[in-house]
Order: C-alpha cells, then structure tokens, then sequence
C-alpha cells in the first residue's frame, strides 16, 4: 500500500481535501496511507522550539537542524527516499508523480519559516522537490499538490483507469477540449465531429486539438512533444 508520511508544524490540517471525494473513498478502503508527524513533538525543550535564527544574520527563522533530525530519524527507516518541498528543488512534474508513485512510502517535509538548516538536507540525503516557482508560507499546501497528483495514479483510486491516459502531460501534450449535455448552450453547438459517432475522426480530431492548444499555449511543451516525436 502506498503510503505519504508528512512532516509538519501543524498536523491539524490534514487529511484536509484528502479525505473527500474518491481520494478519502480510498483512503477508507486502504487503497493507499497518510501518516502525519508532528515536527514539534521532536523538540527538547519545554517550549518545545523548532526553529532558531540564521548564524551571519538575515530576516526569517529557520527549522533548527537537531529537532527535524530526531523527528526524521525516529520515524524513517534505512534506506527511504527523503523529499524537502522547497523552491529551490527540482521542478515537480507528470514524470515526476509517477516515479514516486512507484514507491512503497514517500516521505514529505514541510518546511516554514525561511527553510531549513542546509546540514539537515546533506545529513540525511534529502531531494529538495518544487511545485512552482513561487513561495508559499509553509510546505503543507504544497503535499497536498504532490500527494493529489500522485494518488490519481494508484491503482483502484480513480475507477476509471482508462481516463488517466487522456489526460494532460500523458503524451506530452495539454488536454484537448471537452463538451457534455446540453448539446446546444447559449447558442453555441458541440462540435459536429463529437456527434459522428466516428471513432477514428473523434481521436484524430482530438489529437489535432490537444497539439493546436500546446503549440498556442505552451511552447516549451510543444518543444519537447516534437523532439520526442523524431526519436
């Protein structure tokens, strides 16, 4: 069962939105585990401090490099994979999602303040991860993206295996357009070629659809689609 432990200042946002819809459906089924560990619970001290100011100065606080040790030595087993959520980290993508899904348990840190101490990440091996490039005030907001895109992924969670395949960033490309019921709305019709009952035509159209957007919208994927394509 795939497991995402999650390493916070404040374990009472979660499950938060993983316990709705179909990802709490299989959390209850066990199709897939969230631990929640309390940073704070690792500190030595009565007022149990987690965080400290940076030697050579400089705004902001940071998560002090013996409590999040303890906190990560005391639950994490030999050999895990250790992932910071960070700005500074690699580029949180669809590829991405994927290989972590293929691991039996991700271990996420959330970081607040203005991060952690560097001798934390060297220590320990940890992966510095980025969904963005912006800053958030903590790293909870951004597991939830992380764990939300790798869920849909498992088996079992979604239903509907066949769909993950049509969706964006699966071939390289956005999403092409989609249309439901009321055939005719504010007097605009659904595509003809929807309506054909040609299988064939409705996946080219598709396809020339989904490559028409990410040339438009999106360049760099478009790139990468038509490096990929000449191999």
């Amino acid at each position: 069962m795939w497991t995402a432990r999650v390493f916070t200042l404040y374990p009472e946002i979660f499950p938060g939105p993983l316990n709705k819809g179909l990802y709490g459906k299989a959390l209850k089924k066990k199709l897939w585990n969230l631990e929640i560990i309390n940073i704070r619970d690792s500190a030595g001290d009565k007022h149990k401090t987690v965080d400290d100011t940076s030697f050579g100065g400089g705004s902001g606080m940071l998560l002090k490099p013996d409590v999040l040790g303890k906190s990560l030595d005391s639950n994490i087993k030999k050999n895990q994979r250790v992932y910071y959520l960070s700005p500074k980290g690699q580029k949180f993508n669809q590829k991405k999602a994927k290989a972590l899904s293929k691991e039996k348990i991700v271990n996420l840190i959330c970081g607040h303040f203005e991060g952690v101490d560097e001798r934390i990440l060297e220590t320990r091996n940890i992966e510095e991860i980025s969904i963005g490039d912006y800053v958030l005030s903590g790293g909870e907001t951004a597991s939830f993206v992380l764990i939300d895109a790798v869920l849909r992924l498992l088996p079992g969670v979604l239903g509907n295996e066949t769909s993950k395949e049509e969706e964006s960033f699966e071939n390289g490309l956005l999403e092409y357009p989609q249309y439901t019921k009321p055939q005719i709305w504010e007097k605009k019709s659904v595509p003809d070629v929807l309506l054909s009952g040609d299988h064939a035509k409705i996946k080219d159209w598709r396809l020339s659809q989904s490559k028409d957007i990410t040339r438009r919208r999106r360049p760099d994927l478009w790139k990468k689609y038509l490096e990929k394509d000449k191999k």
